[in-house]
């Protein structure tokens, strides 16, 4: 089997799909370039990307599909997995197609429940990220979730932030999403792992009162009896307690 590899975009997921049908290769298997690993006997090919090729896909499913289906499909491709364009490509067969089978009900229902894993995690993010106050006068978390959820909880920020400067940034996928006053904009911070270290748990990049509300914070979870702590915590599962506003506190 031939495999078609993409830049890892979206829309060079979907233009793959474009050639897919343009060339009626049905027999294909579309990767991302970065994560795939060549095997000997194995055909391989990049696709570029071309947006006007992507868009005539994205067009078509429009016209398929409610917006709701949409946003499931588009959750599946943020949540990373390995191989998980072959059930984005059985769904795309199947809404275009307006074939029913046993396989194309099977790729529909992996699509929604993979949305339901992916938005927990985007409701998770949106209540447990917890912003402090740099000298620059903005707003900053670093978050590293499950699922690639920042393209999610862009609006959910920019809703309740508005009158704010705000950064949020992806330690696991090395971007972030700033909200300027006006529109929220992907950035992408340049670190070595040194760097990065200092720049995200430095006092030194802190406004003076965000220093005080954490000494404050500090004071006052130190004093929370050892039971009321533990209680706490068993509210939430342990890799997210990283998010809490106690995770810097010794």
């Amino acid at each position: 089997m031939t495999t078609w590899l993409y830049d890892g975009t979206f829309d060079g997921f979907l233009s793959c799909v474009f050639d897919m049908y343009w060339q009626r290769k049905m027999d294909i298997r579309i990767r991302k370039e970065q994560e795939h690993i060549r095997g000997a006997y194995e055909d391989v090919i990049f696709m570029p990307t071309i947006i006007a090729n992507a868009e005539r896909v994205w067009a078509g499913l429009n016209k398929k599909v409610s917006p709701d289906h949409l946003q499931q499909f588009f959750s599946c491709y943020l949540s990373e997995l390995p191989a998980e364009e072959d059930n984005m490509v059985g769904y795309i067969r199947y809404v275009l197609g307006n074939k029913l089978s046993d396989e194309s009900n099977l790729h529909s229902n992996h699509i929604a429940q993979l949305s339901k894993k992916v938005y927990r995690e985007k409701h998770r993010m949106e209540s447990l990220v917890s912003f402090q106050l740099t000298k620059d006068n903005i707003y900053y978390d670093i978050i590293s979730p499950d699922y690639n959820v920042l393209p999610l909880i862009a609006g959910h920020f920019k809703e309740h932030y508005t009158d704010q400067y705000w950064l949020i940034y992806d330690k696991r996928r090395r971007f972030g999403i700033y909200y300027n006053l006006q529109q929220v904009e992907t950035v992408r911070l340049q670190f070595n792992e040194n760097q990065e270290a200092r720049y995200h748990h430095s006092g030194n990049i802190w406004a003076p009162e965000e220093v005080f509300y954490q000494q404050i914070w500090e004071a006052c979870y130190k004093d929370l009896p050892i039971g009321n702590q533990r209680l706490q915590m068993q509210h939430m599962p342990r890799r997210y307690w990283k998010y809490l506003a106690e995770k810097s506190i010794k």
